[in-house]
């Protein structure tokens, strides 16, 4: 398919995105409150370190959902209604990780609610994959993707973006049984999805 499908550009939507991840990221910041005692000062700190995990999980969950979004619209031509819906429907879901982050720390901090807390954390994490599987998989159905991707690298993307769901709803699911464990297999998510997609270069 040559030029922009339906003729609408997707700077807009990216850069629009870009305000939203880059919001949601500094809002997270926001929900680590300070100690209320500064009688005991370093006690109190060191105390909060479930917010300061919390924060470290989610903004790099946040910054990696940003990387993998450019490699999406690298590839996304043109946008149509469909797309633009979709994606807002991933930023609404973005904006909503602060929360779901605080929840977690919360719980952490106190002590109780811990399985609860993971997983919702992980099933907001895992709707967070959902949206983002729904953009790709509908610009694929509706040949918004540029051909000079090729079809291994349009599955290869498809196939990791399908492991990010199945990933995080294990990890949500481990959380109901074993909170900690659960952190560490979103955790581990994290890391793995910073890594670049095999075939997400264009060819030349």
């Amino acid at each position: 398919m040559n030029g922009r499908p339906f003729g609408r550009d997707t700077a807009r939507l990216v850069t629009f995105s870009d305000g939203v991840f880059a919001i949601s990221i500094t809002l997270l910041v926001l929900e680590i409150k300070p100690p209320g005692d500064n009688g005991d000062l370093l006690h109190g700190l060191l105390d909060l370190w479930p917010s300061y995990l919390a924060y470290a999980l989610t903004f790099l969950f946040i910054g990696q959902v940003w990387a993998n979004h450019h490699v999406m619209f690298d590839h996304i031509r043109g946008a149509n209604r469909g797309v633009l819906l979709l994606n807002t429907l991933l930023l609404m879901v973005v904006a909503f990780l602060p929360f779901a982050t605080s929840v977690l720390a919360g719980a952490f901090r106190d002590g109780d609610g811990e399985r609860t807390a993971v997983v919702f954390y992980g099933i907001a994490f895992a709707v967070t994959a959902l949206t983002f599987n729904g953009v790709w998989g509908y610009a694929r159905r509706h040949r918004l993707v540029s051909e000079s991707l090729g079809p291994a690298g349009a599955v290869a993307i498809a196939r990791r973006f399908r492991l990010a769901l199945a990933w995080l709803g294990l990890g949500a699911l481990i959380g109901l049984a074993l909170p900690v464990l659960g952190v560490i297999v979103i955790a581990a998510f994290n890391a793995f999805y910073w890594l670049p997609i095999a075939g997400e270069s264009p060819s030349p």
